[in-house]
């Protein structure tokens, strides 16, 4: 009995670890890793390589949803102020929808642009790249909190087979 509701509530993890991958706010693929650490310790361990490299994959993807926008916006002449427009309309935008932080990311970091003194087309080249640095982060991350909660199905079919 207690396996099914812990075999649940990691599931309940993983959907929520998903919409996390987008949702503003939610942490993502932390929470499909504490769905995985929950099968290992209370249903079937899981492989050690498995949780190793998964943890690994999980710290790094979690640096780099904070490190892409930035790093692609200062790749593509984003001035500070830009990158600073681009937080602020992320920070906004999270208020609204996860569309609302996207295009909040890439308003701030154009309008920040031209604040600075830049023209409109390079404060859009910059904003777009930070547009793009953003959608690769969640992508990333909707990769790993996939392959985690692939792993958890895989190990909640084991225990029952």
């Amino acid at each position: 009995m207690t396996e099914v509701l812990l075999i649940v509530l990691a599931g309940i993890l993983c959907l929520v670890g998903l919409a996390g991958c987008v949702v503003p706010g939610l942490p993502g693929p932390p929470l499909n890793y504490v769905a995985l650490l929950l099968i290992h310790f209370f249903v079937i361990p899981v492989s050690t390589t498995v949780l190793v490299v998964l943890a690994a994959v999980t710290a790094a993807i979690l640096l780099l949803d904070y490190l892409f926008p930035a790093w692609f916006a200062k790749k593509y002449g984003a001035t500070r102020s830009g990158i600073i427009g681009s937080l602020i309309g992320m920070f906004a935008g999270m208020f609204l929808t996860p569309v609302g932080m996207i295009l909040g990311t890439l308003l701030g970091a154009v309008i920040g642009d031209m604040l600075a003194g830049r023209n409109e087309r390079q404060a859009m080249r910059s904003g777009i790249a930070t547009f793009f640095g953003t959608i690769m982060a969640v992508g990333l991350k909707l990769i790993n909190a996939g392959i985690i909660t692939f792993y958890v199905v895989l190990y909640i079919i084991r225990f029952y087979v």
